[in-house]
Parts: structure tokens; C-alpha cells; sequence
């Protein structure tokens, strides 16, 4: 289904980029040691090309967003370097919070994309034009997904999702113009 014309057509709609934290812009992973404590409490990793990718998308004038069921430091200042329009962390119900976002850009449904990789992912993907599931999703989440990534959570996944939309939107050459010689 990768990349079809109904696929480039959703995309082209988008103005609004929704994305969850963890599996998503991190591998998901959790690290403790043998006696059960949890190493580097509050440490995450962030792809580079992603970062890069939200760039590109903000430059592009796209909306960003995180909803994140997880609290973190870490994520706060990484939404913060990357100048994120909304982050919400903590969240349980994620499709209030969608809705209320939803409201505070006036846009309709289909002119908002969501990249997910778990089940508490599921209801916003089913109402978004346009739902991502990273490569290493769950099945219902990729069951789900308009576009399955090649890339897998926090190893590039959001970048090739937003490389799709620029394209599809025709702003991926501009983009690039920006750093040619």
C-alpha cells in the first residue's frame, strides 16, 4: 500500500503532524539492570534525521504536535529545541486531547496526520487523514496505518514519514534548496 496514489493524496492534505514519543521518536527501550533498577532514569534517545525532519517539516509551514503517554525531562527539551507546537505528556486518553488540538487549529480531520506504534495510539489513528505506523508497530497499529514506514521507531521513521508529505505536497525541493551550495 506504500506510496499509493490514495496515500499521496491524503498526505498532500496534511497541515497538521501529530506523533507519539516513545516507539515512535525513540526505540521504545527501557533499560534496567538485574536488581530492577532502571538505568539512566529519564535518559532518552532521538534520531538525528528525525530532528532534522521536524525541522523540515516546521519550515515547511506544517503544525507539529507530540502526545505522549509517557512524562519526561528529556522529551520537554527536545520539543523545545525543535520548536514543537504542542506537546502533551502524560496522557492516557489520547484522542481528547487530539480532539481538543484539533479544535485550537481549526482543521478537519483529514488535513492531520498521526504517527503511532502502539495500541493507546489506535483511536487517534483511526480518525486521522492520514494514520503512520512506524515499521516495528504493533499489527493493529500497522493494520491500521495509510503508510507503513520502512524505518522502524526511533531509527528515522518520522523523517521518512514527513519526506513523504513535502513530497506529496511538493515542498521537498524547496527544502532542499535551503542547503545547496
Amino acid at each position: 500500500m506504500n506510496n499509493s496514489d490514495e496515500i499521496i493524496a491524503r498526505a498532500r492534505q496534511i497541515k497538521l503532524l501529530l506523533l507519539d514519543c516513545d516507539g515512535v521518536l525513540t526505540d521504545g527501550g527501557l533499560h534496567y539492570t538485574f536488581d530492577g533498577k532502571r538505568v539512566l532514569e529519564g535518559v532518552k534517545v532521538f534520531h538525528i534525521h528525525d530532528g532534522q525532519g521536524l525541522k523540515l517539516a516546521r519550515e515547511a509551514g506544517l503544525k507539529l504536535g507530540i502526545i505522549s503517554g509517557r512524562v519526561s525531562p528529556a522529551l520537554t527539551a527536545r520539543a523545545r529545541d525543535l520548536q514543537i507546537d504542542y506537546l502533551h505528556q502524560g496522557i492516557d486518553d489520547k484522542l481528547t486531547v487530539y480532539e481538543q488540538i484539533k479544535i485550537a487549529e481549526g482543521r478537519p480531520d483529514d488535513q492531520i496526520a498521526y504517527i503511532g506504534d502502539d495500541l493507546p495510539d489506535l483511536p487517534v489513528m483511526r480518525r486521522v487523514g492520514l494514520a503512520i505506523a512506524v515499521a516495528d508497530a504493533v499489527d493493529e497499529i500497522r493494520e491500521c496505518a495509510h503508510f507503513v514506514t520502512n524505518k522502524p521507531g526511533g531509527r528515522g521513521a518520522a523523517r521518512e514519514a514527513i519526506e513523504l508529505i513535502l513530497k506529496a505536497q511538493d515542498k521537498w525541493l524547496e527544502s532542499l534548496l535551503r542547503y545547496s551550495t
